[in-house]
């Protein structure tokens, strides 16, 4: 299904309002999910969409307002209220970008939430305020530690970002082999995974994705991404996730935002970062046809080609079923991670 982007965005749009967002609300949630979609990672776009409806049609208790627990001028703690990460994320991140802006430095953690998205999403706001920052997020033990096929780690993304006179430096990555987005979609599309990517609930490799979702999935990076992914868990913890939380709950979420110019010249720095990543690019190749990229290119690169052609190509049954809940179709759906 070939829709405009402006149509799809006015579907999650309907969607998210089905299960009683604000329109406001709404449109923050669409904001990210599109953008996903228009860097081309499907899994975090249209369908992401209904996994949210899904998880909130099937939770009896309901969402409160994300607050604010304690706060000191660089730093603040989040009760996420159960609402769904983006929102959560948005929130934590404009914070950061106002206390890093009026001190130099911020750092901001939050709990009780789920579906946090992609940090480059927020981070891309963060160094276009100028600004670098940190984020991590952890959640349900999801992922086997390295030499394991139990779940102990969530999956457990860590990112970077850099300001530049140029394009952003954004370094954002999953410590799982897999991502619960990517097994959910090859769930409703009834596709095999790849080799080596999940565990079934006895410990077996498996390529069934319902299999995948009732097991474990692989740690990325052997033992050291293995390592990585349990100082995210731990970061997590700290922020007031709890030590093993349930399905789509209670994640946590880190954010460190660093003003540059605590140290330098942040007009100074940026321009560093853009010459130092013309440097990257200008590396020898391993293959002339492939030339090196830096961090983020290729995410700018397929959303400016998106952007260009006005429109996001959508699984059939995914649009599907996110055309039947903005129309209102029965509120209790079939639960995907």
């Amino acid at each position: 299904m070939i829709l405009t982007i402006a149509e799809a965005r006015s579907l999650v749009e309907a969607g998210m309002m089905a299960v009683d967002h604000t329109r406001e609300e709404a449109q923050v949630i669409a904001d990210h999910l599109i953008d996903c979609e228009l860097r081309g990672l499907g899994y975090g776009g249209l369908s992401r969409a209904l996994s949210v409806i899904e998880r909130i049609r099937n939770t009896a208790t309901p969402r409160r307002p994300i607050s604010i627990l304690q706060e000191s001028p660089v730093s603040a703690s989040l009760d996420g209220g159960d609402n769904v990460g983006y929102l959560v994320g948005r929130r934590c991140t404009e914070i950061a970008i106002d206390k890093a802006r009026a001190f130099g430095v911020a750092v901001i953690g939050a709990s009780k939430t789920w579906y946090t998205g992609m940090y480059s999403y927020y981070l891309e706001r963060i160094t276009a305020a100028g600004y670098a920052g940190m984020i991590t997020g952890s959640g349900v033990q999801k992922v086997a530690p390295h030499g394991g096929t139990e779940g102990r780690f969530g999956t457990n993304p860590i990112a970077f970002g850099f300001p530049s006179a140029t394009t952003p430096v954004i370094w954002d990555i999953g410590t799982a082999n897999l991502m619960l987005g990517e097994a959910a979609l090859a769930s409703r599309l009834g596709e095999p995974l790849p080799e080596g990517r999940a565990f079934a609930p006895d410990g077996r490799p498996t390529r069934d994705p319902d299999e995948a979702l009732k097991g474990a999935f692989a740690v990325w990076g052997g033992h050291k991404g293995s390592g990585l992914a349990m100082v995210v868990q731990l970061l997590g913890m700290m922020t007031g996730q709890a030590t093993s939380p349930g399905p789509q709950r209670d994640s946590g979420l880190f954010i460190l935002v660093v003003n540059p110019q605590n140290f330098t010249s942040a007009e100074d720095f940026m321009q560093r970062v853009s010459e130092y990543s013309d440097s990257v690019r200008a590396t020898r190749p391993l293959d002339p046809a492939r030339p090196v990229r830096v961090p983020f290119e290729r995410s700018v690169a397929e959303r400016n080609k998106r952007l260009a052609a006005g429109t996001i190509e959508v699984a059939d049954t995914v649009h599907a079923a996110l055309a039947r809940v903005a129309a209102g179709a029965p509120r209790r759906l079939k639960t995907r991670a």
